[in-house]
C-alpha cells in the first residue's frame, strides 16, 4: 500500500522547519508533500486540503508545523482520521511556554507533539511502517547509522 506524509504549515516562514522535516523523510524514501494553510487566516483552505488528503487512497499521516497559538494542529485532527504529529517550530517568545497550544487540546482532538523535526519525521515513518515492512527496514537502518555515530564518536575521543 503507498503511503503520503503531508507536512501542513501555517505559513511559508515555516520553511526551514518544513525543510528539516521533509530532509529525514527523504533519507528514509518516504513519499512527503509540502502544504501551507493557516487555521486562522483561511480555514476553508485547511478544511479543503484536509479533505483531499484524508480521503486519498493511499495510508496518510499529517505533521502540522504552526507556532504561537497552535490551532493548526487542533484543527487537522479534529478534521481527519488519519495520525496528526504536531511539530511547532523552536520560539524563545513567551519563553517557550507557546508550546502548550500544541499539547493542551480538548477531549477529542488527538495530536500528537514532536518538539524535534527529526523525531516528528520518524514517528510518522514509524507509523507508515507498521503496514510497510521495507519502511520498517529503512529506519532500522537509520537507526543502526545513529548508534553507529555516536560508537564512533566514543572510540574517538578513547584512542
Amino acid at each position: 500500500m503507498s503511503s503520503l506524509v503531508v507536512v501542513l504549515s501555517g505559513s511559508p516562514s515555516d520553511a526551514d522547519w518544513v525543510a528539516k522535516i521533509r530532509k529525514t523523510l527523504d533519507e528514509l524514501e518516504v513519499p512527503n508533500v509540502w502544504r501551507v494553510g493557516s487555521a486562522h487566516r483561511v480555514p476553508e483552505h485547511v478544511l479543503t486540503l484536509l479533505t483531499h488528503y484524508d480521503n486519498a487512497p493511499e495510508s496518510v499521516v499529517f505533521i502540522t508545523v504552526a507556532g504561537m497559538s497552535d490551532a493548526l494542529s487542533g484543527l487537522t485532527a479534529a478534521n481527519v482520521s488519519s495520525p496528526v504529529i504536531a511539530c511547532p517550530p523552536a520560539e524563545n517568545a513567551f519563553g517557550g511556554l507557546d508550546v502548550l497550544s500544541s499539547l493542551r487540546t480538548p477531549p477529542g482532538v488527538d495530536p500528537l507533539t514532536a518538539l524535534h523535526p527529526t523525531n516528528a519525521a520518524l514517528a510518522a515513518a514509524k507509523i507508515l511502517a507498521l503496514q510497510d515492512p521495507a519502511l520498517k527496514e529503512r529506519i532500522r537502518a537509520n537507526q543502526a547509522a545513529r548508534a553507529k555515530n555516536v560508537l564512533d564518536a566514543d572510540s574517538a575521543q578513547n584512542s
